[in-house]
């Protein structure tokens, strides 16, 4: 049986997730006590006919005293070896979800009279730090659409089957910010630039002049090369501590050239010899 838990804060896409994956065959449920996790595991396995990829929603609506013993719940599970046990926590940097609540204009489940929006939002993310410490994969979605969250759920969650280790790598540009769910960043702003080169400018790390610019650098072939040989070093080592997911950030100034072009590298490289391998371009997108 597969259990996963979706949480995170109010606004960064939570019933988005479990729409994603009620619509590829998990049964959801949402906004169940935290306390209640190990009775169902229990009541669906002795069902042999009854689903047997579940997904739950637990977010700040629970109990405060159930959010408490959250860790204590995740230890009870995570010692079942029948059981495929993860947990996603998306989030979103705090201006994020102030818009989101300021276009939508929906009360937020820990707003009252005395506690505004803007405090609400900062204390919701300290009730749900134990839930935080205990994610497998946190997302980001403070760039990210409704389309691209529901397919970024859809391929690094949904199609990761059990007891296998999803790899994503993730482009960015430091200029916009590191991203927030990344395990590994590596810095390339160190090898040459094609920015600099009016003729190459245009041009992306997935367009062929760049490519053609970036493969013909011996810097550029040997920061692949480190780079891979530090994740074949330590993936088995993730594997065998039952980590579901690795985020390995590739950063250059902008994000459209050399970070595009190491991370399309890297993820061609570890697909063939990886079941799931992502990339995504997050100033691409």
């Amino acid at each position: 049986m597969r259990l996963v838990v979706i949480s995170g804060r109010s606004g960064s896409g939570k019933t988005t997730a479990l729409q994603a994956l009620e619509d590829v065959g998990f049964y959801c449920i949402d906004n169940l006590p935290a306390s209640l996790l190990p009775m169902l595991v229990e009541q669906m396995s002795a069902n042999s006919s009854g689903p047997r990829r579940i997904a739950v929603g637990i977010d700040a609506r629970n109990q405060f005293a159930d959010l408490k013993r959250f860790e204590e719940v995740v230890v009870r599970l995570r010692e079942q070896t029948e059981l495929s046990f993860e947990i996603v926590f998306l989030d979103a940097s705090e201006e994020s979800l102030l818009k989101r609540y300021s276009a939508t204009r929906r009360k937020h489940p820990l707003s009252t009279d005395e506690i505004v929006l803007e405090q609400a939002i900062q204390f919701e993310k300290l009730l749900l730090e134990p839930i935080v410490s205990a994610a497998d994969l946190q997302i980001d979605t403070t760039q990210l659409t409704l389309y691209q969250l529901r397919d970024t759920i859809k391929d690094r969650v949904a199609q990761r089957a059990e007891q296998t280790l999803a790899l994503q790598f993730e482009s960015f540009g430091f200029k916009h910010g590191v991203p927030l769910d990344i395990d590994f960043s590596f810095d390339v702003r160190i090898l040459p630039n094609p920015y600099w080169y009016p003729e190459l400018r245009q041009y992306t790390g997935q367009d062929q002049p760049v490519m053609e610019f970036l493969g013909n650098e011996p810097e550029v072939q040997k920061m692949i090369k480190d780079i891979r040989s530090f994740i074949e070093s330590w993936v088995p080592g993730f594997k065998s501590n039952n980590r579901s997911y690795v985020t390995v950030g590739i950063g250059c100034t902008g994000g459209q050239h050399r970070s595009v072009f190491v991370a399309e590298q890297l993820a061609g490289y570890f697909k063939e010899h990886m079941d799931n391998v992502q990339v995504r371009h997050r100033e691409l997108s």
